[in-house]
């Protein structure tokens, strides 16, 4: 298992981390999201971007965390999570994800909702948003919609999740 540096991009890394999202997804849309995320100040939380980076730190894996609500009580949405392909399946997102859900947790942050592989992110954690009377305003798999509780002492909303404008939902 290779051991990862994991680390808040900086402004120099934004080249890199586009290639990475461009490089693991079939279409530039996850890319052109972390963009307009990044240029939208409701959405961007300074340090909530993290990468996984190798011994001589090249940037190969990216996960961010982004303002989101579930009814009236801020969230944070995790997504996009991507790896280069030649760097997938080896922890490097893992790592990545890890990083940025310990500095939300840090920063005081309450609560993680996540979109994604039913099979991937309990390892993190995450349960069916279901459970916790969380939903999406749109169709989604029970199990696909997932949240975390990053703060054992407060209660956590229930409701529908609110995105920021550059999802389009």
């Amino acid at each position: 298992m290779t051991s990862w540096t994991t680390r808040a991009e900086t402004d120099a890394d934004i080249p890199a981390i586009r290639d990475i999202i461009l490089r693991a997804f079939p279409t530039a849309a996850e890319a052109d999201l972390v963009d307009a995320l990044r240029a939208d100040p409701a959405a961007w939380i300074d340090g909530l971007s993290m990468i996984a980076a190798t011994a001589d730190g090249r940037p190969v894996g990216h996960a961010l965390l982004t303002r989101c609500h579930v009814g009236d009580e801020p969230a944070l949405g995790l997504a996009p999570c991507s790896v280069l392909p030649e760097f997938q399946r080896t922890g490097a997102g893992s790592a990545a994800t890890r990083a940025a859900l310990d500095a939300a947790r840090a920063m005081g942050e309450s609560l993680v909702v996540v979109l994604g592989h039913a099979g991937y992110y309990p390892r993190f954690g995450f349960r069916r948003a279901s459970g916790f009377g969380i939903r999406a305003s749109f169709d989604v798999p029970d199990e696909a919609l997932m949240a975390l509780p990053l703060d054992d002492s407060s209660a956590v909303p229930g409701g529908v999740i609110r995105y920021p404008a550059a999802f389009g939902v």
